[in-house]
């Protein structure tokens, strides 16, 4: 694997691909083509840039974060500021597009308030988004208007529009990620039963004592999927995301042990994996409405 390189403007990934230098200082659309497969070759960077990426027609793996993954056709992968990125074993019969843009483009719109909410820039490469052929020219036909918008003459308008098809193509994609999880629904109840009983080993095996209340990031590199991934599959499935999962396991142990136990608040809280009784308390009161004296004191 090739050095990795960091890429901090549009101006460096022009330079990179040895094209001429971009219409627009903060975003830019490029195909995928066999001289671009050339010129990267294998490689492997991190970004100071949001990316957007179809591949098709492509077979080869491509990484970022823990996982590879082989592509298919019409397969959608995205990227956040700061992730590394790295591709490997291309063949030359290429396809797709890539839409990169700098975070200073949404400074300020609502898109910039709401970028944290499109989970899946934080999703693994083998939690990518697979398109229908209808899915896919819909996504396509947004890219072809951002496209078109950086070719003209940059007016008032320009930066406005632009931001507010990217702010499309990404409500989109939620919606075909939506799809995409009720689609496969077998997978998704397989994730959800395996997150439970991991919870139930971890506390029969008391691993609590030691490394405290399982976290999300602990359960998710268990299932071997991404934190943003596992939460919102869960919150699809069931209506609850990983912590508030976790929350209400522990809460019902906590019952369990206030009602059956003459135990403390205190030895309860370090049962459950609490380093401070108080923090404890604090979760139980808010998830019950009443403190665990309290609860205890009237059931």
């Amino acid at each position: 694997m090739s050095d990795l390189n960091t890429l901090t403007s549009i101006s460096e990934i022009h330079r990179m691909l040895g094209y001429a230098k971009p219409l627009h200082p903060l975003v830019t659309v490029f195909r995928h083509t066999e001289a671009m497969m050339a010129q990267f070759g294998e490689y492997r960077f991190s970004s100071e840039l949001y990316l957007v990426t179809l591949k098709e027609h492509i077979q080869g793996s491509f990484a970022y974060g823990r996982s590879n993954y082989d592509f298919e056709e019409g397969t959608m992968i995205f990227m956040a500021p700061g992730q590394v990125f790295s591709s490997v074993n291309e063949s030359r019969d290429p396809g797709g597009w890539t839409l990169m843009f700098h975070p200073d483009l949404i400074r300020g719109s609502a898109l910039g308030q709401a970028i944290d909410s499109y989970h899946f820039f934080d999703y693994e490469v083998n939690e990518a988004l697979h398109l229908s052929d209808l899915e896919k020219r819909n996504i396509t036909e947004l890219v072809l208007k951002i496209e078109s918008e950086i070719g003209q003459n940059l007016d008032a308008h320009s930066q406005d529009l632009i931001v507010t098809n990217i702010e499309l193509l990404l409500k989109y994609c939620s919606r075909y990620y939506d799809r995409q999880f009720y689609t496969r629904t077998n997978l998704n109840s397989d994730i959800s039963q395996k997150f439970s009983a991991l919870l139930k080993s971890y506390y029969y095996e008391q691993q609590q004592l030691e490394a405290g209340v399982p976290s999300v990031r602990y359960c998710a590199e268990q299932l071997n999927i991404s934190t943003s991934y596992l939460s919102d599959l869960l919150k699809k499935e069931t209506g609850r995301n990983a912590q508030d999962h976790i929350h209400h396991f522990v809460i019902n142990k906590a019952k369990t042990l206030l009602l059956s136990s003459d135990a403390t608040v205190s030895q309860i809280a370090f049962q459950l994996g609490f380093e401070y009784s108080q923090h404890f308390s604090r979760l139980f009161k808010a998830k019950v409405g009443q403190t665990p004296r309290d609860y205890r004191s009237v059931h």
